[in-house]
């Protein structure tokens, strides 16, 4: 177990966030997720205090640039422009998401998958396709501050070679629709070295986006979203529908990121979240 101060940190609503589909909420203090081959839980255990499932190796190794520790969110939010009245109430409603920085291979799958599609259905499909050809992880024994896991066994994200290996068939059956080949591409190049996570990681802004969108089925929302939950280049800013509607009713049509080249993508999850829940009762 590792026992951390994270300022700036909202476990339901980064579960709720919509950047990554395999966070589920346990209670208001207790989240679990499954990644990079992992189960981790984590507990809120004081004012900005945290524990999580893990040891001090694993957190330093991945949980902590997952978590994007090393940002101070406090000094972003502070940058936003006083007269951008929609802006700043996005942020304050919020307060407490972090942009996570997740393997490359699921997040650019997810997102192929995310083409006009809500986030349960988006979420089935990424999890029935974990359960086909993913590895089985073992639920946790943990003690407190920690709880029972919502399930007794959990299934890794495929790797590249697993997911290609899946009979395409199988792959149609997860309810990935007309996707289903952008998909199969996806895994084959990622499995043959075509397409490298380390290579990719190396490129400009610029030429990883030309990397991604010259991908079989990757258009420019896709590919942003990848190079910003990935990648964490933070400076891109991913336009869906419920952005283009933000755009169309608050900011005339379009929303400069001319004075947030660092920081767009972080503004643009306040608004997303916000847009989605803003009338409703989660918060």
């Amino acid at each position: 177990m590792v026992t951390v101060k994270i300022p700036f940190l909202d476990l339901v609503k980064l579960a709720d966030s919509g950047q990554a589909f395999r966070i589920r909420v346990i209670d208001e203090d207790h989240i679990e997720l499954i990644a990079f081959g992992r189960y981790l839980q984590v507990a809120k255990t004081g004012k900005d205090t945290f524990a999580l499932s893990c040891s001090e190796k694993e957190f330093d190794k991945i949980w902590k640039t997952y978590l994007d520790l090393d940002r101070n969110y406090e000094t972003i939010v502070s940058s936003i422009d006083k007269n951008d009245k929609y802006l700043i109430a996005a942020a304050d409603f919020g307060y407490g998401i972090r942009i996570l920085k997740q393997d490359v291979f699921e997040t650019t799958i997810s997102y192929i998958i995310s083409q006009r599609r809500s986030i349960p259905s988006i979420t089935t499909s990424v999890e029935r396709i974990s359960k086909l050809c993913g590895k089985k992880i073992k639920a946790p024994k943990l003690g407190s501050p920690f709880v029972k896991p919502l399930c007794d066994e959990y299934y890794a994200f495929p790797t590249p070679e697993e997911l290609h290996g899946l009979d395409f068939k199988e792959l149609e059956n997860t309810g990935v629709g007309y996707r289903a080949p952008y998909i199969s591409r996806a895994a084959e190049e990622f499995a043959n070295g075509k397409l490298s996570p380390e290579d990719l990681a190396e490129l400009s802004d610029e030429a990883l986006y030309k990397a991604l969108t010259g991908m079989y089925g990757v258009g420019t929302k896709v590919a942003n979203c990848i190079m910003l939950f990935a990648f964490a280049r933070t400076g891109r800013f991913p336009v869906d529908v419920w952005i283009q509607r933000i755009e169309n009713n608050y900011y005339c049509g379009h929303f400069d990121c001319t004075p947030y080249p660092e920081t767009a993508g972080i503004m643009q999850q306040f608004m997303f979240y916000y847009e989605r829940r803003k009338d409703s009762e989660i918060r």
